[in-house]
């Protein structure tokens, strides 16, 4: 008996969950405060109704981890198949500054969401995928490169340079600037793996 054919998600399904994606996006870059974004705000932004946004989300914390995922997609592929500095082919001592500033860029650039996403107390941050994948290529690439004794614990500390919350409080607070927070962390990172601190 031959298997029935895989199902294509209905035009209006995808159309409905672009709708609700873009209105998402578009609502927690213009609001201060992340928890203030809704499911309600997002289906009337959308317009969709609320049970549209839970049959194909869950719930919040599921739109936004969706939502979160798709705006990183490019840097993913960046990352694992790209050309240098990010891509696999460039040497460990040059791709992980590349990366944490890849990262930090992201998160300057989606700070509301990437927020939004840590705030959420679904779970821990540290488990989400996009977080295990960031790790565990920091890990690898400090492995092969003299110095950090704890690949583990340091890919960990290095990452945390970049957490949302950080972000958020530098450039809300302390009215930190994109450059010269992306200066820090690289001078930060060059300290961690021993290298000249960039020009």
């Amino acid at each position: 008996m031959e298997a029935a054919p895989e199902r294509r998600p209905r035009k209006d399904a995808t159309r409905n969950r672009e709708a609700v994606l873009a209105a998402a996006d578009d609502l927690f870059a213009r609001r201060e405060q992340p928890e203030s974004v809704t499911m309600a705000d997002i289906a009337a932004a959308a317009g969709v109704g609320k049970a549209t946004l839970f049959r194909g989300f869950g719930d919040r914390t599921g739109l936004i981890r969706a939502l979160y995922e798709a705006r990183l997609e490019p840097v993913r592929r960046a990352i694992e198949e790209g050309a240098p500095p990010l891509g696999p082919a460039t040497p460990p001592l040059q791709r992980v500054p590349a990366l944490l500033d890849a990262v930090l860029c992201f998160k300057l650039d989606n700070r509301h969401l990437a927020l939004a996403l840590e705030e959420t107390g679904d779970d821990s941050p540290y488990g989400a995928r996009h977080y295990e994948r960031w790790h565990s290529t920091l890990r690898a690439l400090l492995e092969r490169i003299p110095g950090p004794t704890d690949s583990h614990f340091t890919a960990h500390a290095l990452l945390a340079a970049t957490r949302a919350d950080l972000v958020e409080h530098l450039v809300t607070r302390e009215h930190t600037t994109r450059e010269r927070m992306r200066g820090q962390l690289a001078a930060f990172t060059a300290k961690v793996l021993d290298t000249p601190p960039p020009e």
